[in-house]
């Protein structure tokens, strides 16, 4: 076992639940609370700040103070922190979803513990923190998150090399959205999450303004680059009314090109 206790970070809205961590966490000298919110938003910079080991997440934030009333939102934002470590997360909730949990599970939750459950409590959820963190040495650890991380910048230099052969420049804000929808793609293959709708969440803007950026971006491109370097970069079928690939017909497309490339 580890000889410093293990940091929480809880973000919950029940207060009955809240007072339960904390005399919990009284009783023991393996975990420490270093932060509690109710606020998927305040919980972001706590994370930042408090830097915790763990972090107890309610799946439901229907009484908090601000932010989202669920915790996908949170999940999205955790991930765009870049952090040069990853939190273990344990979600709670009182809801019994298959598809919930998988699509939990693919946005980098580690465990989901149903409240319901007649064996459910916080030191059940605690244990289970001490189990994980335990579960692969932390040099082991390191070394799989560097890869990650290292995997990650080769995708994002690619997607953005491919965009720059086909003419869409850098200052144009849809480049960043392409860029964003084409990685998010390729490293949450099986994610039922639309993709507009995940750029959406991670750029607080509307359905309208992203498309539009990215239509932007794409008929920036048909309209300034050679149709040599179109052809030759592009070679997906377009249809002939249009003369521009859609949006999602686009992003797809280098979704799968880049994939075949790394």
């Amino acid at each position: 076992m580890d000889a410093k206790p293990m940091k929480i970070l809880i973000i919950e809205d029940d207060i009955n639940d809240c007072n339960d961590f904390i005399k919990c966490s009284e009783k023991r000298k393996d975990i420490e609370i270093v932060a509690m919110t109710d606020s998927d938003v305040d919980a972001l910079k706590k994370v930042k700040t408090k830097r915790p080991e763990g972090i107890v997440l309610d799946l439901e934030l229907n009484d908090g103070a601000e932010g989202s009333t669920d915790s996908f939102e949170f999940l999205f934002n955790l991930k765009k922190l870049s952090l040069e470590y990853e939190p273990i997360v344990i979600v709670t909730t009182h809801v019994k979803s298959k598809r919930t949990y998988q699509i939990l599970h693919r946005n980098g939750v580690d465990l989901i513990m149903y409240k319901d459950h007649p064996n459910y409590s916080c030191e059940q959820v605690f244990n289970k923190f001490i189990s994980l963190r335990q579960v692969i040495p932390k040099s082991t650890i390191d070394t799989l998150k560097n890869e990650r991380r290292d995997t990650k910048e080769r995708i994002s230099n690619c997607i953005l090399q491919e965009l720059e052969l086909i003419g869409i420049p850098p200052k144009m804000v849809g480049r960043q959205y392409l860029h964003d929808a084409i990685l998010y793609l390729i490293e949450n293959e099986n994610s039922e999450v639309n993709v507009i709708q995940y750029l959406t969440t991670i750029y607080k803007r509307s359905d309208n303004t992203i498309t539009n950026g990215v239509k932007n971006a794409i008929f920036h491109a048909w309209r300034v680059s050679p149709i040599e370097d179109l052809l030759k970069y592009y070679t997906a079928r377009i249809d002939a009314e249009r003369g521009v690939p859609t949006p999602m017909e686009f992003i797809y497309y280098y979704k799968e090109k880049v994939k075949n490339m790394i």
